[in-house]
């Protein structure tokens, strides 16, 4: 047992000095200060980083396929009315959305920017499923009024008994619409109501539902339709030379909120000196995944974005007075996964901390004391000048 405890005892590395030959100095002590202090400030520094996730950034080609693009948006109008004001979505896979009003909500603003009404798109009269009533025809018993369709009906048995029914007929069959020669909107008051509504504002959002490829939204006076192929905004219902489209977008986000990511379109004030004409948008869309400490993952999208404005004065008649946003969606994904150091690369970093800052203040210690050595050494010989 005493050689095996012998044996123990040579393989020290750490050889004990007697006490009584240290050699203690000011300027050692000084250096041991510091040196604890640095050592004191490095090991919560790692601690911190520690405790704290680290995310890791990856870029991958995105596969996926078949999925959706859900885009948010909230977007304020000074000078434009909310009852003229409309919405459409379409891609390049040739699907389109003319005049969405699902999960559309309009606050119409005063000039101060005030909120005077609330209300969501799409809410309206009943429609009829079955009339009993032809058009033209009288009221017989207890028949139920259908109102014509001035032209714009499929069948016989289509009802247009209020003035946006007639528009929206008419829309489908790619034709505009004079409100003052149909009773419907003489009776409703359609551009009285436009009139009485002039110089108020629109706070127009929601959220849209498209497919995930290139395409784009816009807003713009007038409800859309086709003709000949061409997407047309009917605007001389208005009776209008010019729309001031100043606007500012409160939100715009491609999916969920990430967590410390700010889009840039956020807050965004535009006001043209020839306010008239199309404000375009030109946006990147990047697929981005987020992963946090707890394996939540968030599927959401990032984005950049280009400005340009195209005015509606002589020279741009072909200008549509509009807000538009062209978005193409990039086909790498980026993935950010939050996680925690391991307990071993913390211990390594703490034990090269102190192994570090200890043989560097080791070497400034025996630097300054062989120095003043020297130096006093040649002082006692006058050889110091």
């Amino acid at each position: 047992m005493d050689g095996i405890m012998y044996r123990l005892r040579n393989l020290d590395a750490y050889p004990k000095i007697n006490e009584d030959f240290y050699s203690r100095t000011l300027s050692g002590g000084v250096i041991t200060l510091v040196s604890s202090v640095v050592m004191f400030l490095l090991f919560f520094s790692e601690l911190r980083l520690y405790l704290h996730a680290a995310t890791e950034t990856k870029l991958v080609v995105d596969t996926s396929r078949g999925e959706t693009l859900h885009i948010n948006f909230d977007v304020t109008f000074p000078a434009l009315p909310c009852s003229i004001l409309s919405l459409d979505a379409m891609d390049i896979s040739g699907e389109q959305h003319l005049d969405v009003k699902h999960d559309i909500f309009k606050k119409r603003l005063d000039n101060h920017g005030n909120v005077i009404e609330t209300r969501q798109e799409g809410i309206g009269a009943p429609k009829i499923e079955k009339p009993l009533q032809r058009h033209g025809g009288r009221l017989e018993h207890n028949e139920t009024y259908c109102g014509s369709c001035f032209g714009a009906e499929t069948s016989d048995e289509d009802c247009c008994n209020s003035c946006e029914e007639v528009r929206e007929a008419y829309r489908k069959k790619g034709w505009s619409l004079t409100p003052n020669l149909v009773d419907q909107c003489k009776r409703e008051g359609f551009l009285q109501r436009i009139k009485e509504e002039e110089g108020e504002g629109c706070n127009i959002y929601g959220f849209l539902e498209v497919n995930k490829v290139a395409g784009n939204f816009h807003f713009a006076p007038g409800k859309s339709f086709h003709q000949s192929g061409v997407h047309v905004h009917d605007i001389l219902t208005f009776q209008k030379d010019s729309f001031n489209i100043s606007h500012q977008i409160n939100k715009l986000a491609f999916g969920a909120n990430l967590p410390g990511v700010v889009n840039p379109l956020d807050g965004v004030h535009w006001t043209h000196e020839t306010p008239n004409g199309m404000y375009q948008y030109f946006i990147k869309v990047v697929p981005t995944v987020y992963t946090d400490v707890h394996g939540n993952t968030i599927q959401s999208n990032q984005f950049s974005v280009t400005e340009h404005f195209r005015s509606a004065e002589l020279g741009h008649l072909q200008t549509l007075p509009g807000v538009f946003f062209f978005y193409d969606l990039s086909p790498i994904k980026v993935t950010f996964t939050e996680e925690h150091a391991s307990f071993l690369h913390f211990l390594t970093n703490v034990c090269a901390i102190v192994g570090g800052v200890f043989t560097v203040s080791g070497i400034i210690d025996s630097f300054i004391y062989h120095g003043q050595k020297a130096i006093r050494k040649k002082m006692e010989i006058g050889k110091f000048s």
